[in-house]
């Protein structure tokens, strides 16, 4: 019962183990382990769809049907936005009714054509006067050429030549009809808008019945099944980012740390702020969406890389925002020492810039104990 009531009254600093009170171990000394640590620069960045395009008028109209509003998904082929092209279609069938013009000129001037090469002295005069002025010709014609009054052979070359003239202008005609035709149906495909892949409305500037000119911005439409962070970074840092750089990434939504991979490097820096457009590819699941603030850490190789303090995160002592360590001091008496730190090194641990030297021993867990022989430097 004595040893009952011993052991309830220290449950806190021992426990009874086979019958015997062993102490608890309150503290875990370990041997501060030093790293090379370069300096890293935090970049601010936003996060963006992988594809996005945005739709603009290309033809003067009133938009007359959009699929969805923002959010909806549509795949790809699909109909986004269209613009009215009642007038398109007009100009079309007149279009149509011309190449028909074009078409019966054609061979209206072939007909004539054949006339003029199987019957010599045929024509439209010969047609006025009846089969007589033909019979007349063929007498007065080669008179005419022996007296020196025409030259029979060069007035049929010159009529052939006539009748061949309007077989090819009719043919050139035929051939801005189609191309009318051709330039009409382009424009009733630029009236609609089609998804270019799969992927959701993102942002609307007009509504059904807004009159729009070419070249005003209609709506958004983008991918979002997968995401990225585009960031501007300083020439001078450029040197060490490189096409499949995985670098540390923390997401505006709950402070999220994640892994970035860079995917594309724009090939010309900005002229006014001399900065590069890099794009890093976010993990699948990553929360956030597109437009949200995000911030990518990146090393700066001009930097020289020095060896560290570096001890894991559950040494640090917060005395309101100072940070401390308990270090095992020269007399072997644990000593609260204040630090600064640096940049985290993996998931768990943290470098030290002053405070702590390599090699020190500190104490890990129970450091918030206050013992006697503890003090602060």
């Amino acid at each position: 019962m004595l040893i009952k009531k011993f052991v309830s009254g220290l449950v806190s600093a021992s426990v009874l183990l086979s019958g015997v009170i062993m102490p608890v171990a309150a503290d875990t000394l370990i041997t501060v382990q030093g790293m090379p640590v370069g300096s890293t620069v935090s970049l601010g960045g936003t996060v963006v769809p992988y594809k996005e395009v945005t739709f603009s008028a290309q033809i003067p109209g009133r938009i007359k049907s959009i699929a969805g509003e923002e959010g909806d998904q549509f795949e790809e082929g699909a109909e986004v936005i269209a613009i009215n092209d009642d007038d398109l279609l007009a100009k079309r069938r007149a279009a149509w009714a011309n190449l028909a013009n074009s078409e019966a000129a054609l061979r209206n001037a072939g007909v004539q054509y054949s006339r003029e090469w199987i019957s010599p002295y045929g024509g439209e005069q010969n047609d006025a006067m009846g089969g007589l002025g033909s019979m007349m010709k063929g007498f007065t014609n080669p008179m005419q050429g022996m007296w020196g009054g025409g030259s029979p052979g060069m007035d049929r070359h010159a009529q052939l030549y006539q009748q061949g003239t309007m077989v090819e202008q009719a043919r050139s005609q035929i051939i801005a009809a189609r191309s009318r035709i051709e330039e009409i149906d382009t424009k009733i495909r630029d009236a609609k808008s089609i998804a270019p892949f799969d992927g959701v409305i993102t942002r609307k500037f007009v509504e059904v019945g807004d009159p729009v000119q070419p070249g005003q911005p209609l709506l958004k439409y983008s991918d979002l099944s997968k995401m990225q962070i585009k960031v501007e970074v300083p020439a001078r840092l450029m040197p060490g980012v490189k096409k499949g750089m995985v670098f540390k990434a923390r997401l505006d939504v709950g402070d999220v740390e994640t892994q970035a991979r860079v995917a594309q490097i724009f090939p010309v820096a900005d002229v006014d702020r001399h900065t590069v457009t890099v794009k890093l590819d976010l993990p699948p699941g990553a929360p956030g969406g597109a437009g949200m603030y995000a911030e990518v850490e990146i090393r700066d190789i001009n930097v020289k890389v020095v060896d560290l303090p570096v001890v894991p995160v559950e040494a640090l002592v917060w005395r309101g925002s100072l940070p401390g360590i308990y270090v095992m001091n020269e007399q072997n008496k644990r000593e609260m020492r204040l630090v600064r730190t640096g940049d985290p090194v993996g998931a768990d641990r943290i470098a030290i810039l002053s405070g702590l030297r390599i090699g020190e021993r500190i104490f890990v867990k129970g450091a918030e104990s206050n013992e006697s022989g503890s003090s602060w430097n």
